[in-house]
């Protein structure tokens, strides 16, 4: 008879022992809004279903969000940021070797335009894009286009419409790194954003089944519920922006750009020590300890 092993809380329990893979660089990007007048809730922030297949948290609810690339490296697109300078991104994000701080900005407004349809883009001299225009929003469609297409780096594709990237809207909020256990890991920087006026979130479905916008404090009490299963980034996320009474506020809570919270990972390990990465669920009738 193959006896049960002890569950996290238990006297007899012990981690497993393993070795783990190195994380890799990743970016989200968590956009957010003021809810309309009357609404139970001052903000909304935008979120995603990662498709059940995918190999990590597939099925799970995130924000927009995925690796950094090599490309997102590249002297030629690092050159083409505008709204935060190489030092202070430096400062900002330290102890990434090999990886270039400003590459976690590059990374994340790559991976919005790929899965939101959304691009933080300005012009040589700084000005802002003006995605309302015809020409404009169908050279935005044209960059995705290209970019998920594989067709060029993403530096020649904002080179070849004249375009810098616009980093000075996003806000660093939250610092997380995959728990020990899974093989698949990230070191993941996440953003705030105010979604532009000019644009909104679409759905595109190679990589996500589900988009929508939510009151932060319905989706943390949603996932209490088990009715959305998340990860500590959108967990923490919501109920960190479930407090602010506005926009405004969250805004000037983040004027210094530092995150605000992070994964303590001894912890995390502990929480997901269960955890089937493979079938990406909990054992049947499982819960996640301590939450």
């Amino acid at each position: 008879m193959r006896l049960a092993r002890p569950a996290p809380g238990d006297p007899c329990y012990t981690p497993r022992v393993i070795t783990p893979v190195e994380p890799k660089p990743a970016a989200s990007v968590v956009l957010v809004r003021p809810a309309p007048a009357g609404a139970p809730e001052p903000l909304e922030v935008y979120m995603i279903r990662r498709h059940r297949g995918m190999k990590f948290l597939g099925g799970f609810y995130a924000f927009p969000g995925g690796k950094v690339d090599p490309e997102d490296a590249a002297p030629e697109i690092l050159a083409r940021c505008r709204g935060i300078a190489p030092p202070e991104a430096e400062a900002l994000f330290p102890g990434h070797a090999g990886v270039p701080a400003l590459a976690f900005w590059v990374a994340a407004v790559r991976e919005l335009l790929e899965e939101s349809g959304i691009l933080l883009a300005c012009d040589p001299a700084g000005g802002r894009l003006d995605a309302r225009a015809p020409l404009v929003a169908e050279a935005i469609e044209r960059c995705r286009k290209a970019l998920m297409a594989g067709e060029a780096p993403f530096a020649r594709l904002v080179a070849r419409e004249g375009w810098h990237l616009d980093l000075a809207g996003l806000r660093c909020l939250s610092h997380f790194v995959t728990p020990r256990s899974s093989p698949i890991r990230f070191t993941a920087r996440f953003f705030l954003c105010r979604v532009p006026d000019d644009q909104a979130p679409r759905l595109f479905t190679e990589e996500t089944s589900e988009g929508f916008w939510i009151h932060p404090g319905a989706g943390y009490r949603r996932f209490l519920a088990g009715e959305l299963a998340m990860a500590e980034p959108a967990e923490y996320g919501l109920a960190y922006l479930a407090q602010f009474a506005s926009l405004d506020d969250l805004w000037d809570a983040h004027e210094d750009r530092r995150h605000k919270f992070h994964g303590i990972v001894d912890r995390i390990d502990v929480f997901w020590d269960g955890f089937d990465w493979k079938a990406n669920r909990f054992p049947a009738g499982g819960a996640v300890p301590g939450r």
